[in-house]
């Protein structure tokens, strides 16, 4: 099989259309790091001025919280063939949300790629008209001259 064909085969597939729109996802959340970075910064200035305080209200509650933990740990332990009989049906849960997920990276990579085909396309046109040879150019010159 020729290169051609191999491309084309892989940008025809969904996968390469998921990855392309799981690659836009993550550039879109990276660019509106900084502001969640400036956020958090403000938010830990709060935090400093109010740690002193919260740490003596939970050093009061800590010994109360030991007291309490033998009993909740019974109560965790008897839960737990609950929890273990929902796993299957949660596990679908998860599934069916991460086929959809995939779903929509494909799309959006579909939406993706195709923009940034049309503008390499375009690219491609303009460079190719600016890069005409010159004899080229001449034949042209002299083939308009002559009408």
């Amino acid at each position: 099989m020729t290169l051609a064909t191999e491309v084309k085969k892989l940008t025809d597939s969904k996968p390469f259309y998921a990855v392309a729109g799981a690659g836009d996802y993550a550039v879109e959340k990276l660019r509106e790091l900084p502001d969640h970075l400036q956020k958090l910064q403000s938010r830990r200035a709060e935090l400093t001025r109010e740690l002193p305080e919260k740490a003596r209200a939970y050093a009061g509650r800590a010994e109360d919280i030991a007291k309490e933990l033998p009993e909740k740990a019974r109560s965790y332990a008897g839960k737990a063939e609950d929890i273990a009989k929902e796993l299957p049906e949660k596990a679908r849960g998860y599934a069916d949300q991460l086929v959809k997920v995939y779903e929509e990276f494909a799309v959006r990579g579909r939406k993706v790629v195709s923009r940034t085909s049309g503008e390499a396309a375009l690219e491609l046109e303009e460079v190719s008209v600016n890069a005409e040879p010159p004899a080229a150019a001449k034949k042209t010159r002299t083939t308009k001259s002559k009408d």
